[in-house]
């Protein structure tokens, strides 16, 4: 079954995250931290070596002094489920968004369908929630319901603009199974705050419990950004993944 001009839907279980720009290195949160001590002396420290300064970066993770981690830059970009970003958005402190707009641009047929990776079996009450292996009969059964239903939600949404219907009305058919993209900015604090909320890693000294969906992307770009900042990640690592 096609839509209604006869493109076929494309279904996913990935996540993309690529670093389209960054201004940040280890270096920075060195001469964001020294003008307090050494003022204008602190300019010296732009092109420092951040190996010799690895002991004041772990103090300032440690003792939780957070300004000079907001002194860099990333911008990612992101393709994921509607639901994801929904999610994501909701991080609001650091963090620039732009995403695609349904009512400027016709959304393409795109929608993530769990892996066969991805537990399904939800058990326990709210704040203690396991997940379990799903049976290849329910994995069967997720896929073939999304897909049934994105199709004809696709369908509908195409047969709504040959109609002539604008493209904002039209698109309230869709389900946040589609795929969409954005731009996020952000700073390493703000990175590692998401990170301490987003991922489940037993080096944290907070726990925490995301839907895999948004993990998946925050292991992305926390993987690019290890390779940007690895003393600063070291550090987060080191002292429970709790953002400073």
């Amino acid at each position: 079954m096609t839509d209604a001009v006869g493109t076929p839907p494309t279904f996913r279980s990935d996540v993309t995250v690529e670093l389209v720009r960054s201004a940040a290195t280890d270096t920075d949160v060195i001469w964001a931290a020294r003008v307090s001590t050494a003022g204008e002396q602190s300019l010296e420290a732009v092109q420092q070596d951040p190996e010799k300064s690895k002991g004041l970066i772990n103090f300032l993770m440690r003792d939780r002094h957070g300004t000079p981690f907001e002194h860099n830059s990333m911008t990612f970009f992101i393709s994921a489920p509607i639901f994801v970003f929904r999610e994501f958005q909701r991080h609001r402190a650091g963090w620039s968004y732009n995403e695609e707009s349904g009512r400027y641009r016709e959304l393409q047929p795109v929608f993530y369908v769990p892996g066969a990776e991805r537990k399904l079996v939800q058990q326990g009450r709210p704040g203690k929630y396991e997940f379990h292996e799903g049976t290849a009969k329910q994995h069967r059964t997720v896929a073939e319901s999304m897909e049934r239903a994105y199709r004809h939600a696709y369908t509908e949404y195409q047969e709504m603009l040959d109609a002539g219907v604008a493209r904002e009305v039209a698109r309230a058919v869709l389900p946040v199974g589609l795929f969409s993209s954005m731009y996020a900015t952000c700073n390493a604090r703000s990175l590692m705050h998401f990170l301490s909320l987003r991922t489940k890693d037993e080096r944290a000294a907070v726990p925490s419990f995301p839907q895999r969906e948004i993990e998946m992307v925050a292991e992305l770009m926390e993987a690019q950004w290890e390779q940007l900042m690895p003393l600063t990640h070291a550090a987060f690592n080191a002292h429970g993944r709790v953002a400073p």
